[in-house]
């Protein structure tokens, strides 16, 4: 996110041979999730188990303004890369740090992995059928959301320091950040006492909202309160659903969400997916279709909204990625460049921390870059 916003970001990880996934990690360089994720970044291939390379990461350190890791709490001490250290270099860093359970206590140690915490965080509980057991979610909710997190704390802590002038250390939890996300559901049970179960496509406090078919495929609705019931029934002209006492009011449609759920079903079936959506949005009653990811691109609004953009790798490959969903107007973010090879970048940044081209070459030799 920063990179895109036109932050100069150093990729730094080990030279070639250092770590033993390096063949793992290889084969997906030029894949989807990694291009994604490391476009417009800079590359520095430095083996911090050298004293060598550590020091060059402190001099690094003496000008930059952010250092994120995301190793287990004690590596970074083991590295020399701990808050204290970096505070004695430069009292401006802000250091931030992302781990699965915190920084200390009894998990800290623990490795953190999207679908353990999903699970440990009460996503899972909630998601899939009952019928079905808990059921993971699609994409990696707990890894995206503690770096959405994370950047709102570095960009809060960089803000302060205009007014403090000193840096700090940010830190955030895969475990913290995936109950956060939980939202209201947690929520319902802190303050009400309410245990969020499985509800499948329905919502668990408003109805009917969910998925339903239609003649030609599946889509969403979203019946809110007691005006969109109101709007809702006139919309797909069954006004007689408003005398009913079982549809009375939203519990009542809650407690009755079977039946209520047949009914609309009967109704969706009789027509196409395009024409309930078309027909509910008039009326303000959110719709919309449920798309495979190969359908999300091709809809205009996505299109639109240029969701996707296209960046050339080194050697000239064109590659679509996925553009920052939030819009600044006066200075908006791009993508110029995609992800760097392992050290593309270490010359150009070395020479630019004060290193002549003798004193790079000595690193290399020795393996520290």
């Amino acid at each position: 996110m920063l990179a895109d916003f036109g932050a100069d970001v150093i990729r730094i990880e080990p030279p070639p041979g250092v770590d033993p996934n390096d063949a793992m990690f290889a084969a997906k360089r030029m894949g989807g999730d990694f291009q994604n994720l490391n476009r417009n970044k800079r590359g520095l291939a430095l083996n911090l188990k050298l004293p060598e390379a550590r020091a060059v990461l402190h001099k690094l350190v003496e000008t930059a303004d952010v250092v994120l890791e995301n190793w287990r709490p004690n590596v970074k001490e083991r590295l020399g890369v701990d808050y204290e250290t970096l505070r004695a270099i430069n009292p401006r860093i802000i250091l931030a740090s992302i781990s699965g359970f915190g920084q200390d206590g009894p998990y800290a140690w623990r490795p953190g992995f999207d679908q353990v915490i999903q699970g440990m965080g009460g996503l899972m509980s909630v998601t899939g059928f009952p019928e079905t057991g808990p059921t993971r979610a699609g994409i990696a909710v707990s890894d995206s959301s503690t770096g959405l997190y994370t950047a709102l704390g570095i960009l809060t802590a960089l803000l302060e320091r205009e007014v403090s002038g000193q840096g700090q250390w940010v830190h955030a939890s895969l475990l913290h950040a995936q109950i956060a996300m939980m939202d209201f559901q947690a929520a319902r049970y802190l303050v009400e006492g309410q245990v969020a179960t499985q509800e499948g496509n329905d919502h668990p406090t408003s109805a009917p909202m969910g998925m339903f078919r239609a003649a030609d495929g599946f889509l969403n609705i979203g019946v809110s309160g007691e005006g969109q019931w109101k709007d809702f029934c006139t919309a797909i002209g069954r006004e007689d659903w408003l005398q009913r006492p079982e549809f009375r009011l939203n519990a009542d449609r809650v407690r009755n969400r079977s039946e209520i759920n047949a009914s609309v079903q009967a109704l969706f079936g009789s027509n196409t997916i395009q024409h309930w959506v078309l027909l509910l949005n008039k009326a303000n009653i959110p719709s919309g279709p449920v798309y495979t990811v190969p359908q999300v691109f091709e809809d205009e609004q996505v299109r639109h909204l240029r969701v996707v953009e296209e960046v050339h790798t080194r050697d000239g490959e064109s590659l679509r990625l996925i553009s920052q969903p939030v819009v600044l107007e006066r200075t908006p973010a791009g993508i110029a460049a995609a992800a760097p090879s392992i050290g593309e970048h270490s010359d150009e940044i070395l020479e630019e921390a004060g290193y002549d081209r003798a004193q790079i070459a000595q690193l290399r030799e020795i393996g520290a870059i």
